[in-house]
C-alpha cells in the first residue's frame, strides 16, 4: 500500500503541459485601480485557472479553441471578458455583488452563494492566518454569527467550539470539522476529573487544532440541518469545512517564506490583587500573646509559654495558608519558612514583618513565540502541486513549558486525461509537549490554585526560587511546622513544575487521495478515500520528595478513520424555459477504530528521579484497557431546481446504518429542503437602492448516532460491586469481570435533531451594505439519557431514549464598505447572535440530569423547563428580596444545594471587525463580545475567605479596620434584614477568617457574569508596491505587527478572565485555579518569490 501511495504522489506531482495554448497576461484592478488580491482567472469551460498575484497581476495558459476568461473574486460581481488576438487584458471589476460568490457546501460541492436555501457563512484564509494563533480553533472567535468559542489560557489547552446551542444532553455537542472533504478527529482525551476541576491534571487540547492555520484557503460554516443534512448520523452540531490551499504560480515554482516572532505577557487584570495588611494565618488561633503568631523556643523551635519564656521568637505559622493572621509591622522581627532552611542566608533568623516584595505576579515570565513555514508550488493547465513545511513553538509564562509543532502539508492535482483528474492531500502534524500547565483545585501540579485560593502574602516567591534553585529540593513555604519540615498541603511551586511536570506527543496524518471522472458530458464520477490516524501519548510523573505521593504514569492511544466516499454529480439539465435541474448521488463508509491502553507504577518510585513502569516499589496493577470499533454505511441522494435564477429548491435525503445500532433496528434517514427566492430579481432588477435580496427557508433533519459500546452489555475486567462500592476477585483470585456502573439498552436510537429556519438577505447600494438575518428552531429529540436505576439491579444507572431539548435564536451578519476610493479603503463587518437554549422533557418522571458537580457544592445540570447548563447551590434565604439575616449577625443560608443560582448559556454574542487600507498600508483590528451568562469561580469562593483579596482588609462603616477587634471598633454589619424585615443592625467580628468567603457565604454569592469585550486582534501590515518587485527574483513581500488578546475592554468577573474555562465539553460554567490572559505582541515578514 505504501509503495502504491509513493507511486501515486510522484505520478501527481508531474506537472506537464500537453495541449497546444497560447499565454495571456494582464492585470485585475477594482475601479478605483487597485489591484485584486487572489482573484480567481478561470478559461471557461475547463479546469485551467490561476489567481492573481499581490500585485492583481494574472498570467494564464489559455488551451486553443477557449476565447472567454471568467473572473471571480468575493464581493465582486462575476466578469466574463472575450479574449482578442492579443496576449494582454486587464480587467476592471465592479464591487459588491456578494451572490456571486461560491461556497463549499456538504460534501465539498460548491455553490453560488445565491443559490444556498440556508445559512452559510465563508472565513477567509488571511482571516483565520493573520493572527498568527497557533491554535487553528482560537482563530475563529467572534468571527462567525452563532459559532460560540470559548478558549482557556493554558499552553495548547482545549478550545470548546459550540454551534448554536448545546443539543444533547450526554453526547458531544462540538461542531464537526472537515478538511478537504475528511473528517478531522476533535477528541478531548483529557480525564474526567480534570473536566470537573479536580487537582492533579492536565489539560491536553484539542484535537482539531493539529490542522495548520497557515494552509487555509477559505472555512466555510455550515450551521444548520439543511446545510449538514448530507453528513446525517453525524452533523447535528453544524460543520466547519476546510478547504486548503492549491498551488498556483505560474511562471516557474514560487516559494513563499513566512517569518514570524512573538512575545507574550500575562495581563494583570486577569490576575490575582492581593492585600499587603495581613500575613500568614487563619486569626487569633496561636500561641503567642496576640493570637495570631507561634511562639517558639530559639533553639529547637518547640512550643513554649511566653508568661514564663520571655525570650521565645516569634513564627509564622508556616502549616497555614491564609493570609488572615497578624498585621503587618515592619519594627516586628518574625521567622519565616527559610529561617528553617539550612541553605538560606536567613537560616536561623528573623525578618521584618512585612508584606512580600515579589508576590506572586513574580511567578510568571515572558511568553515566546514563533511560526515559521516555506511553501513551494506550482501550477499548469493540467496540474498543480504545493508541498510546505511549518513549525510553530510556543513558550508559555509559565515556567518550563513548551509546545512545539512540525507540520508538512502536500497537495497535488493533475488531469491524467481529458476526463480522468487525479488528485491528493497529505497532512502530518508532530505536536511535542512539556510542562502543560496543571489544572484543578488543591494541588501543587497547579500553583494557581495555592496563589488564588491558599497563601501566605509574606511569602516572596523569588525567595523560593532561590531556594529550589540552590538545592534542587522541595524547600517549600508551606512547612508542616518548625519541628517538622514537610510540606502539609503546598509544595515549593518552582519545584512542582521543574520536577512534576508531564510531556505528550502526538503524530498525525490525515488526508485524501481523490479521482475525478466525467463520465459523460453530463455525468460526473468522485471517488475519495480519506484517512486521519494519529497515535498519541501523555506521561505524568510525580517526583520523590514531593507532597503526593512519587509515582509515574503514562497513557497511550491510537485512532484510525478510513472513510470511503463515492459521489456522482450531473451538470445543469434545462426542464423547461428558465427551469435547470441537477442531481447528486453518492455513498460514504465510515471506520473508526479506537484503542488505547494506561499503567501507572504502584506504591511510589523505587528509584528517584527514574520515570519507568518498571521503577515501581510494589508490583503494578493490571494496565486499563480500552478499544472501540465503528462503522456507519451511508447513501445519501440530492435534487436541486433553478427558476430563472431567482429561485431556487434544494431537496437531499441521507440513509445511514450504524454498528452503534441495534442490527434489527440500525437503519435512519436525514431528509432535508430548503428554498430561496431571489425577489430583487424577480420583482425589481435593476433597481439602485436594494441590489440584492433573497428569502430562505428549510427544513431538515440530522443525527447524533448511540456512542460504541452502549447497545449490547460489556464487562469490566474485575469484579465491582455497585451495591457497597468494593472491588474483588474471585475464583482463587482470577478476575474475570463485572457488571459497568451503566446498563446498556439494546433499544437504542439516534438522537434526532428536527430543524426550521428561516433568513432574509439584503444588499443596498450595489452591496456596499450586506445584511444576513437568519432564525431558527432546533428541537433534538430521542437523546440518550443515563438515568438512575435500583442497586439492585448490579447497575447505577440504564441508558435510554428520552428527552427534548429545543435551541432557538437569532443571527445578524452586516457588513459595510463605508469608503472605496483608491488609495483608501474600509470595510467593517458586524455578526451577532442570540440563542435561546430550553430543557423540554427529560423523560417522563425524571426532572433534572446532572452533567456534573464541582467543589464547593455546586453542580452544572439539564432542569426540566430551564436551560441546559443551570448552576445549583445553596443559596441565601431572603425577605422581600433581601438576604436574611440570623440573630448571630450571620447569613441564613439554604438548607439544600438545589437552588438555581446561575446559568452558563450567554444572552448574546458578537464579534466586530473593521479593516483600513491606505495605499500599501492595512490595518485591522477584531473586537469580541460575549453578554450574560454565568460562571461560578472557587478561586473568589476560598479567597475570599483565607484574605487574599483587598476587599477583606478594607474598613467598615466606622471607618475602622474591618479585621480589628470589636472592643476597637472593628467587625462588620452584613448588609440584609432580620426574619421579620427589619434592618440588620448587629455587628459580629472579623478577626478570625471566613465573614467574606466560603463559610458565611452562599455559593451563589460567587457566581459571576461572565459577560466581556476584548480586543481579541490587531493586525498592521504594509505590502511593497509592485514597482520594488518587478525586475528581481522576489514578487512580493509583506511585513506586518500583529497583537492578539491586546485588552479586555469590559468584564465583571473579578482577577480573573471570564472565558476562561477547564476544558472543552458539556461541562462548562466553573473556574478554579484559573491562568491569566496572555498578550501577545508579534511581528510576521512574508515574501514571495
Amino acid at each position: 500500500m505504501k509503495k502504491v501511495l509513493l507511486m501515486l504522489v510522484a505520478l501527481l506531482s508531474v506537472v506537464v503541459t500537453t495541449e497546444a495554448q497560447r499565454l495571456i497576461k494582464g492585470t485585475v484592478s477594482d475601479k478605483s485601480g487597485n489591484p485584486v488580491i487572489g482573484a480567481n482567472v478561470v478559461a471557461k469551460g475547463t479546469t485551467t485557472g490561476t489567481v492573481t498575484d499581490a500585485s492583481g497581476n494574472y498570467s494564464l495558459n489559455v488551451p486553443n479553441g477557449v476565447n472567454t476568461l471568467v473572473i471571480t473574486y468575493a464581493g465582486y460581481a462575476t466578469q466574463e471578458v472575450t479574449l482578442g488576438a492579443g496576449n494582454m487584458m486587464d480587467v476592471s471589476m465592479e464591487e459588491g455583488v456578494l451572490l456571486d460568490e461560491t461556497v463549499v457546501t456538504a460534501m465539498g460541492i460548491k455553490k453560488l452563494k445565491n443559490d444556498l436555501g440556508y445559512s452559510a457563512q465563508k472565513v477567509d484564509g488571511d482571516d483565520v492566518s493573520n493572527g498568527r494563533e497557533g491554535a487553528l480553533i482560537n482563530s475563529l472567535s467572534a468571527k462567525v454569527a452563532g459559532l460560540n468559542v470559548l478558549r482557556n489560557n493554558n499552553v495548547g489547552g482545549s478550545t470548546n467550539v459550540v454551534l448554536r446551542g448545546y443539543k444533547s444532553l450526554s453526547g458531544d455537542n462540538q461542531a464537526l470539522f472537515i478538511v478537504d472533504g475528511v473528517p478531522i478527529d476533535n477528541t478531548n482525551n483529557n480525564n474526567a476529573n480534570q473536566k470537573i476541576g479536580r487537582g492533579g491534571y492536565y489539560d491536553y487540547g484539542s484535537a482539531a487544532n493539529d490542522i495548520n492555520p497557515n494552509d487555509i484557503e477559505n472555512i466555510t460554516v455550515l450551521k444548520g440541518a439543511a446545510a449538514t443534512a448530507l453528513y446525517g448520523s453525524r452533523a447535528a452540531n453544524g460543520v466547519i469545512l476546510i478547504t486548503t490551499k492549491k498551488g498556483m504560480t505560474k511562471d516557474g515554482i514560487g516559494v513563499t517564506l513566512n517569518l514570524g516572532a512573538s512575545v507574550g505577557n500575562y495581563d494583570p487584570a486577569t490576575f490575582a490583587k492581593y492585600q499587603n495588611k495581613y500575613g500568614g494565618g487563619y486569626g487569633q488561633y496561636y500561641e503567642d500573646p496576640s493570637g495570631f503568631l507561634l511562639y517558639r523556643d530559639p533553639k529547637t523551635y518547640a512550643p513554649i509559654d511566653p508568661a514564663t519564656n520571655p525570650n521565645g521568637i516569634l513564627v509564622v505559622p508556616t502549616s497555614e495558608d491564609a493570609s488572615w493572621g497578624a498585621k503587618f509591622d515592619p519594627n516586628k522581627t518574625v521567622y519565616q519558612w527559610d529561617a528553617f532552611d539550612p541553605t538560606s542566608a536567613n537560616y536561623g533568623k528573623g525578618k521584618a514583618w512585612v508584606a512580600a516584595k515579589n508576590g506572586p505576579a513574580s511567578f510568571f515570565e515572558t511568553a515566546f513565540g514563533s511560526n515559521n513555514s516555506i511553501t513551494l508550488d506550482k501550477a499548469t493547465d493540467n496540474g498543480f502541486f504545493k508541498l510546505g513545511y511549518t513549525r510553530v513553538t510556543d513558550k508559555g509564562v509559565i515556567p518550563n513549558s513548551k509546545l512545539n509543532k512540525d507540520i508538512i502539508t502536500f497537495g497535488s492535482a493533475y488531469n491524467l486525461t481529458k476526463k480522468l483528474t487525479a488528485s491528493a492531500n497529505i497532512n502530518y502534524t508532530a505536536t511535542r509537549a512539556k510542562g502543560r500547565y496543571g489544572s484543578g483545585y488543591g494541588n501543587s501540579l497547579n500553583p494557581m490554585s495555592s496563589f488564588r485560593e491558599w497563601w501566605q502574602t509574606n511569602v516572596d516567591l523569588q525567595e523560593q526560587k532561590a531556594a529550589y534553585d540552590r538545592t534542587k529540593k522541595n524547600v517549600t513555604w508551606n512547612w508542616a511546622d518548625p519541628t517538622d519540615l514537610h510540606p502539609i498541603y503546598w509544595d515549593n511551586p518552582y519545584w512542582a513544575i521543574n520536577e512534576n511536570y508531564q510531556n505528550d506527543a502526538r503524530n498525525r496524518y490525515y488526508g485524501n487521495v481523490r479521482l475525478n471522472y466525467a463520465v459523460t458530458s453530463w455525468l460526473n464520477a468522485m471517488g475519495q478515500v480519506g484517512l486521519d490516524l494519529y497515535n498519541e501519548y501523555q506521561e505524568e510523573r510525580i517526583a520523590v520528595g514531593s507532597l503526593d505521593p512519587s509515582r509515574y504514569g503514562r497513557f497511550d492511544r491510537n485512532f484510525k478513520e478510513t472513510n470511503y466516499d463515492l459521489l456522482l454529480t450531473t451538470k445543469n439539465f434545462k426542464l423547461a424555459n428558465e427551469l435547470t435541474f441537477n442531481a447528486l448521488l453518492g455513498g460514504n463508509i465510515r471506520k473508526t477504530q479506537i484503542n488505547s491502553i494506561f499503567d501507572e507504577t504502584n506504591g511510589g518510585l523505587a528509584v528517584p528521579g527514574v520515570y519507568a513502569l518498571a521503577n515501581s516499589v510494589n508490583p503494578r496493577n493490571a494496565p486499563v484497557e480500552k478499544a472501540s470499533e465503528l462503522q456507519v454505511n451511508g447513501v445519501f441522494a440530492g435534487a436541486n431546481f433553478n427558476y430563472h435564477s431567482y429561485l431556487n429548491l434544494d431537496l437531499t435525503m441521507r440513509r445511514d446504518k450504524a454498528s452503534s445500532l441495534p442490527t434489527d433496528n440500525n437503519v435512519y434517514y436525514y431528509p432535508s429542503a430548503s428554498l430561496g427566492f431571489n425577489f430583487v430579481n424577480a420583482l425589481m432588477p435593476n433597481n439602485d437602492v436594494l441590489s440584492f435580496g433573497k428569502i430562505r427557508v428549510n427544513y431538515a433533519e440530522v443525527g447524533n448516532t448511540a456512542p460504541v459500546l452502549s447497545v449490547y452489555d460489556t464487562y469490566n475486567q474485575y469484579n465491582f460491586n455497585v451495591i457497597d462500592g468494593t472491588t474483588t476477585s474471585s475464583f482463587n483470585g482470577a478476575s474475570l469481570g463485572s457488571n459497568p456502573t451503566i446498563k446498556n439498552n439494546n433499544n437504542l436510537k439516534p438522537e434526532r435533531t428536527k430543524n426550521i429556519e428561516g433568513g432574509v438577505e439584503l444588499g443596498f447600494l450595489k452591496n456596499r451594505i450586506f445584511l444576513d438575518a437568519t432564525v431558527y428552531k432546533m428541537n433534538t429529540l430521542d437523546q440518550i439519557l443515563p438515568i438512575s436505576v435500583s442497586r439492585a439491579t448490579g447497575y447505577f444507572q440504564k441508558y435510554i431514549n428520552a428527552g427534548n431539548i429545543e435551541n432557538k435564536g437569532v443571527e445578524l451578519v452586516l457588513t459595510l464598505r463605508p469608503v472605496a476610493m483608491k488609495n483608501f479603503d474600509w470595510m467593517t463587518r458586524l455578526n451577532w447572535a442570540r440563542n435561546r437554549n430550553k430543557v423540554i422533557d427529560l423523560g417522563g418522571t425524571v426532572t433534572n440530569l446532572q452533567l456534573g458537580s464541582f467543589q464547593g457544592g455546586v453542580s452544572v445540570n439539564a432542569s426540566v423547563g430551564e436551560s441546559y447548563g443551570v448552576l445549583k447551590g445553596n443559596d441565601y434565604t431572603y425577605k422581600d428580596g433581601k438576604r436574611i439575616v440570623g440573630a448571630n449577625g450571620l447569613y441564613v443560608l439554604s438548607s439544600t444545594s438545589d437552588k438555581v443560582i446561575g446559568n452558563i448559556n450567554p444572552d448574546w454574542t458578537g464579534g466586530w471587525y473593521n479593516s483600513f487600507r491606505f495605499k500599501q498600508v492595512t490595518l485591522s483590528f477584531l473586537i469580541d463580545m460575549k453578554m450574560g451568562g454565568d460562571i461560578f469561580n472557587l478561586d473568589q469562593y476560598y479567597g475570599l475567605a483565607t484574605g487574599l483579596y483587598p476587599e477583606t482588609a478594607g474598613l467598615n462603616d466606622q471607618g475602622k479596620e474591618v479585621r480589628a477587634a470589636l472592643a476597637d471598633g472593628g467587625g462588620i454589619i452584613l448588609d440584609g434584614v432580620l426574619a421579620d424585615g427589619t434592618p440588620n443592625t448587629k455587628r459580629v467580628s472579623a478577626v478570625n477568617f471566613g465573614i467574606y468567603g466560603y463559610r458565611r457565604n452562599a455559593a451563589k454569592a460567587f457566581v459571576y457574569d461572565a459577560s466581556f469585550i476584548k480586543l481579541r486582534e490587531v493586525n498592521l501590515s504594509y505590502t511593497l508596491p509592485k514597482s520594488c518587485c518587478n525586475n528581481g527574483m522576489m514578487k512580493g513581500a509583506t511585513i506586518g505587527i500583529y497583537a492578539r488578546n491586546l485588552a479586555i475592554l469590559y468584564k465583571n468577573l473579578p482577577y480573573a478572565d471570564p472565558e476562561e474555562t477547564l476544558s472543552s465539553g458539556n461541562i462548562q460554567g466553573f473556574q478554579v485555579g484559573t491562568y491569566p490572559v496572555t498578550r501577545v505582541v508579534g511581528v510576521n515578514l512574508t515574501v514571495k518569490f
